[in-house]
């Protein structure tokens, strides 16, 4: 691959030996690593993250909410495949849009990405606290927490392979448990004197739909992973056809999962107005399901998943910060790779710096800020394919409307109803946080007087 960079000061194309943005990702990863890496990030087992919290607000409706978030999330996916075709490299939102809008509106896309990428493994290590320290109350959250970014750092540090081969078996040990859950419902729920109604978790009374909307807008964070694939297109072998393919099935997969987990929790446990805690309210129905027993291995099931998805979220909000550094959006010593493995180790440490905020943030502050970053990065992606395709690239027919317009449209207004659906607490933080980044931006370009340095690749 071949790097340029143009500048406002330099109009004329450098060759790469000239770009102080330097190095190559090591071409590792194939179809089978990039989906365990995707289900690894959205943790099979998230549907319990906020499983507590969306079912009290959607009133029972957790399985209705679910099928709408899985809708948009496939649209979103498949526009997430065709951006990759278009450019596939690290960057994910921030590259589609730069390229689709300019510098200007790609950095704030991006500076937003950061906000659920950056908190995300913050999210898992918080996770990792709450229940170890529940589980062994004698050791402070604390220890857990700091113990988690110390290892997950470490194994980001010495390379993407070693995180794929802990993927394995995480992934593996949830589906199992997945599995078990789902069987030993079906054993509570068939010794039950009383027939039981296989519909009543997507439609019963209380059904509302704004607040099926409101939930469905927070389970988002559930589905971060599929686009976290598209951050290892430089890492991929053919990722014009492997990343879209891994997409696609990471989304579908993990949705499906989601869906069956959470169906069968609300068959089995349908008083959700009866939680003593509502963070932990996985625990109420493990305990129904399957006594202390299924408790203790959902515990550490669940706190594996999480570490999982903290080792993967880390791998890639370190590929953003690093595509954002290569192109001069950010201080170039992120653009860099180093070690023998070809890492950008200077953005893995400052996202186990910025995780160390779990130690004193609430579980329901990151979801919404997870939220939020999300699902207006998931409408920037949407519209970035009607623009590319459509507009800069002028394709034309019935065909091409449909696929480069329809069901990026569709997409893009599934997932701005869902980011309007957020609550206030969302926006407040959200827009607080793209306030500030529209403050980097105004002194960067010294009050947009200055372009941002706008990289050029080619294959």
């Amino acid at each position: 691959m071949h790097t340029t960079i143009n500048t406002v000061d330099t109009p004329t194309h450098q060759s790469s030996s000239q770009a102080p943005a330097s190095g190559r990702f090591r071409k590792s990863m194939g179809l089978t690593a990039l989906v365990l890496f995707g289900l690894a990030y959205m943790v099979p087992l998230a549907v319990f993250t906020t499983y507590g919290l969306v079912t009290q607000m959607t009133k029972g409706h957790l399985p209705t909410a679910y099928l709408l978030t899985l809708a948009a999330m496939l649209l979103t996916a498949y526009s997430y495949g065709r951006m990759v075709q278009a450019h596939p490299y690290s960057g994910s939102v921030y590259t589609y849009t730069r390229k689709a809008f300019g510098s200007y509106f790609g950095f704030m896309a991006g500076w937003t990405l950061l906000l659920d990428y950056i908190f995300l493994p913050l999210l898992s290590y918080l996770l990792i606290g709450i229940y170890m320290s529940e589980y062994f109350p004698t050791i402070h959250a604390w220890v857990w927490v700091l113990g988690s970014i110390a290892l997950v750092t470490f194994l980001n540090l010495i390379g993407i392979e070693s995180v794929t081969r802990v993927n394995w078996i995480l992934v593996v040990v949830q589906l199992v448990f997945i599995v078990v859950f789902v069987a030993l419902s079906i054993s509570n729920l068939s010794a039950q004197a009383e027939p039981v109604s296989l519909f009543k978790p997507f439609h019963h009374e209380g059904f509302s739909v704004p607040l099926i909307m409101t939930g469905a807008a927070v389970l988002c964070l559930s589905f971060l992973g599929f686009d976290a694939v598209s951050t290892l297109a430089e890492e991929t072998t053919n990722p014009k056809s492997r990343i879209p393919l891994a997409i696609m099935v990471v989304s579908l997969v993990g949705g499906l999962l989601f869906l069956l987990v959470s169906y069968f929790a609300q068959m089995v446990f349908p008083e959700w107005s009866t939680f003593a805690d509502p963070d932990s309210a996985s625990v109420d129905v493990m305990r129904r399901v399957g006594g202390e027993l299924l408790v203790t291995a959902f515990t550490a099931t669940y706190v594996a998943g999480c570490f999982a998805s903290a080792m993967v979220s880390q791998a890639s909000v370190s590929r953003v910060l690093f595509a954002m550094g290569r192109d001069g959006a950010l201080p170039r010593v992120f653009g860099r790779l180093v070690t023998r493995k070809r890492v950008p180790a200077t953005a893995i440490v400052l996202v186990s710096v910025l995780s160390l905020i779990a130690l004193f943030i609430t579980l329901d502050t990151v979801a919404n800020m997870i939220s939020f970053g999300a699902l207006f990065a998931f409408s920037a992606v949407n519209l970035a394919v009607v623009k590319h395709y459509l507009v800069d690239q002028k394709l034309s027919g019935v065909r091409n409307y449909l696929l480069f317009g329809g069901i990026p449209g569709l997409g893009f207004l599934s997932t701005i109803w869902l980011w309007t659906s957020l609550s206030s607490m969302s926006f407040m933080i959200g827009l607080g946080w793209m306030a500030a980044g529209l403050a980097c931006l105004l002194v960067t370009t010294r009050a947009f007087r200055v372009k941002l340095p706008e990289l050029q690749m080619a294959d």
